[in-house]
């Protein structure tokens, strides 16, 4: 049996971490409120739900073994978070008006799943982490998806918690100023991460 009581909050700090999906909602709930922000926060859930299930089924050893095709998928993914990360330091101030075209859900969602499934890295996150709460008593498989759905409801709090408090700074902080600074914080976050990734051996 999985020994719930110590995955739990394991699996939580993993999903607390401020890493650019949760900046980006952070920033996203400071511009545009809880409940655009929150859907748009919602977009790396298939992201994680398809990366899981490529580690349930064995291809995230594949990946982890293949030098060639991580260090693609790793810059691929680089490269996207540099582009959003530009994105947010070139258009700060068009951001911090909450333009629609920049703020429409879709768009919102769509940024965060790239984001999202663009890191081969949360795959060596699943493949490395999950496995040290499977026990012999019990199916790998059954252990890894259930293990899996109990990390995106953690997700999903995860998410609550960054839009939450980027909603309090956006009432605390009205001035636009504010606001495109934040923007180009977020902006300066994904380039360090994208940059980060790239220049990483692993």
């Amino acid at each position: 049996m999985i020994a719930w009581s110590i995955f739990i909050p394991a699996c939580f700090a993993l999903n607390c971490a401020p890493g650019p999906n949760n900046m980006l909602a952070f920033s996203n709930g400071a511009r545009l409120g809880l409940v655009r922000a929150m859907a748009g926060g919602l977009g790396r859930m298939p992201a994680f739900a398809i990366l899981i299930l490529i580690t349930i089924v064995g291809l995230g050893a594949v990946l982890a073994a293949s030098a060639t095709a991580f260090t693609i998928i790793k810059f691929i993914g680089a490269a996207y978070l540099v582009y959003v990360g530009i994105q947010f330091w070139r258009k700060a101030r068009a951001l911090a008006a909450a333009q629609s075209e920049e703020s429409a859900v879709k768009l919102l969602m769509r940024r965060d799943f790239l984001i999202a499934i663009s890191n081969p890295k949360a795959i060596a996150v699943f493949t490395a982490f999950f496995p040290q709460f499977i026990t012999a008593s019990a199916p790998a498989w059954s252990q890894l998806a259930a293990m899996g759905g109990v990390f995106l409801l953690l997700e999903v709090v995860a998410v609550l918690l960054y839009v939450v408090a980027g909603v309090l700074l956006g009432k605390v902080l009205k001035s636009g100023r504010v606001f495109v600074h934040l923007n180009r914080l977020v902006g300066g976050v994904l380039i360090a991460s994208g940059a980060s990734m790239a220049l990483s051996r692993h």
